[in-house]
C-alpha cells in the first residue's frame, strides 16, 4: 500500500489498537468524512483498496514490524 503520512500526526504506540480485531495497529486512516479509523497491517492490506478511497490522509507505520528483532531472531546470535 503506498501512502502520505499525515501532518502532524503522534507516532503509533502499542496501546493503539486495530478497530478490526484489537491487534497493535499501524496503520492509522483519516476519514473525509471526519474521524480516524486504525488498522493492523493485516487489515490494513485487506480493506487497502477501499481505504484509499475514503481516506484524507494515511499515516503507514508497517515499516516498523519489520524493524523489531524477534526474540528468535535474537536467540540465534
Amino acid at each position: 500500500m503506498t501512502t502520505a503520512v499525515a501532518p502532524n500526526s503522534a507516532a503509533l504506540s502499542a496501546a493503539d489498537r486495530c478497530d478490526r480485531c484489537g491487534a497493535q495497529a499501524y496503520l492509522r486512516v483519516e476519514l473525509q468524512s471526519g474521524g480516524e479509523l486504525l488498522f493492523c497491517a493485516h487489515h490494513a492490506r485487506e480493506h487497502g483498496d477501499k481505504l484509499k478511497e475514503i481516506a484524507a490522509s494515511v499515516q503507514d507505520e508497517t515499516h516498523k514490524l519489520a524493524a523489531t528483532p524477534t526474540k528468535a531472531a535474537d536467540d540465534e546470535r
